[in-house]
């Protein structure tokens, strides 16, 4: 027996000085990681969207640091479970014990209730990863105990101290085993709340700005209707109420992203709201200047309507043949021209929003232009016609320039018509104060007038004074005279050569 016995104590020393060092290993680890977890929340501030994503960026690498340390935090668990379970079955009661009191010790303050458990999406998550780790090294640890149970239930079968104490042990091991189960459950159902209120939280944030993203391009061709806005605002108090109840128990790393997501939605919100209330200023402002210039033209076209109606009126009287009335009369639409002409200002300002055609240019053809001759009278200039080049867009618009344009046309021609018909009335007055004598008088003096001046010309051309005229003498007294040819176009017209003949008679 003690040949079997030593080699069994060395083995047993080994194996709790190796159980010693993974607790100094654990232990290590665990500091390490409260002292990492502050340095990474230090750097994190919150100024737009920009610094979120790089906040979530910084939170996703802790996350996997985080999956890598549960993953080791396991294998490490599972070495020393198996160095507890063969503590107990080399049947060191005390030590396997006393290392299970200290597990449930050091995990009972991480279960308490007053631990906080909400945040953001992803960070539950991994809590709930975390704890899902801890559930099953909890379930491992059940074995144990059970086993400890049976062996500390067969030495207490003895009335020995030690068994006394063992069971006192036992005992206060077994409600610390039921508080830290029930702890487990607790937290359990406190992570799995947390989780649905973060995806509730997460959901609300993004479905909000999309809607926001929604409402911007409604922006751009109109207002926000009074019911989205309504919508907009009550979307934004549930996130806001949401976010405070879930930073009233918020887990440290979170609180910066919660708040930061608070901050955005209310910030978004703004900006949309702002740009709502400048687009419906513009849209009012539009609405009132397109009311005034209605307003403009209906005036207009009633002024228009009048005027025309009084025109027509006018033109159904007969024209007196008095030569003072038709004065009169041509006085009066003379002072009404002036007032047309007066509301031209006004018209282009009503007519300032149509578009301009294109017209092109037309070309006259020179084949076309027949040359006038000395008696015939010049054709009466044509009224230029306004607004011609405006293209009206609108039925109210296009009846305002019509209208305009029929009446310019109609007092043109009215104006035309009354100085005409006084002109006629002064020819009439000059024809009945006519006296055939005094005018037989005077023609005979032009004719001997212009008689004189044929003959003077003609003597400056016979230069050898033998009363004719040879075909050198003629064509030597025109190449003389060459400013006879005025237009230069090698043809001498009757009105050309008279006009010649008058200057050389008068020098």
């Amino acid at each position: 027996k003690l040949r079997f016995s030593v080699p069994r104590q060395h083995k047993l020393e080994e194996a709790l000085l190796f159980s010693g060092r993974f607790t100094d290993a654990l232990q290590a680890l665990n500091d390490w990681l409260y002292r990492a977890e502050p340095q990474l929340a230090e750097d994190v501030s919150v100024c737009g969207e920009k610094d979120l994503v790089s906040n979530l960026i910084d939170k996703h690498k802790v996350q996997q640091v985080s999956e890598r340390t549960i993953l080791r935090l396991t294998v490490l668990q599972g070495s020393k479970h198996k160095l507890e379970e063969a503590l107990l079955f080399s049947g060191r009661f005390t030590d396997a014990l006393q290392a299970l009191n200290d597990w449930l010790y050091r995990a009972e303050p991480q279960l308490a209730e007053d631990v906080s458990v909400c945040g953001e999406k992803d960070l539950v998550s991994n809590l709930i990863d975390k704890h899902k780790v801890f559930q099953r090294e909890l379930g491992k640890r059940a074995s144990c105990i059970r086993t400890l149970k049976r062996s500390v239930r067969d030495l207490t079968r003895s009335s020995t101290a030690d068994a006394h104490w063992l069971q006192e042990q036992m005992e206060e091991l077994e409600g610390r085993w039921e508080a830290v189960c029930k702890l487990s459950v607790s937290r359990q159902t406190r992570l799995e709340a947390a989780l649905q209120q973060a995806e509730e939280f997460d959901g609300m944030v993004h479905s909000f700005l999309d809607h926001l993203w929604d409402v911007e391009r409604v922006l751009k061709y109109g207002v926000l209707p009074e019911e989205d806005e309504a919508l907009l605002q009550t979307a934004l108090e549930n996130i806001h109420t949401l976010g405070e109840e879930i930073l009233s128990s918020c887990h440290p790393d979170s609180v910066i992203t919660i708040k930061s997501w608070i901050s955005i939605t209310k910030t978004r919100y703004e900006e949309v709201q702002t740009w709502a209330k400048q687009q419906a200023e513009r849209i009012q402002t539009t609405l009132s200047a397109l009311e005034a210039e209605r307003e403009e033209i209906q005036r207009l076209l009633a002024w228009i309507s009048s005027a025309e109606e009084s025109l027509n009126l006018k033109e159904q009287e007969p024209l007196p043949e008095d030569l003072e009335l038709s004065a009169d009369l041509i006085t009066q639409h003379t002072d009404f021209m002036d007032e047309m002409k007066g509301k031209v200002p006004e018209i282009e300002n009503a007519t300032k929003s149509c578009k301009h055609k294109l017209v092109p240019k037309q070309q006259v053809s020179p084949s076309r232009k027949a040359p006038a001759s000395e008696g015939t009278a010049k054709p009466p200039l044509s009224v230029p016609l306004p607004l011609e080049k405006l293209d009206p867009q609108t039925p109210v618009m296009s009846q305002l320039v019509s209208q305009w344009r029929k009446l310019w046309l109609l007092a043109h021609g009215r104006q035309s018509r009354l100085e005409e018909h006084l002109q006629r009335l002064k020819e009439l007055e000059e024809f009945a104060n006519f006296d055939f004598n005094i005018w037989r008088k005077r023609y005979m003096q032009w004719i001997s007038h212009l008689k004189s001046r044929i003959l003077d010309v003609f003597r400056s051309i016979d230069r050898d004074q033998d009363g004719r005229i040879t075909h050198k003498e003629f064509i030597s007294s025109v190449l003389a005279s060459s400013d006879i040819d005025r237009d230069q176009d090698g043809r001498i017209t009757h009105k050309e050569f008279i006009s010649s003949v008058l200057a050389s008679s008068e020098h």
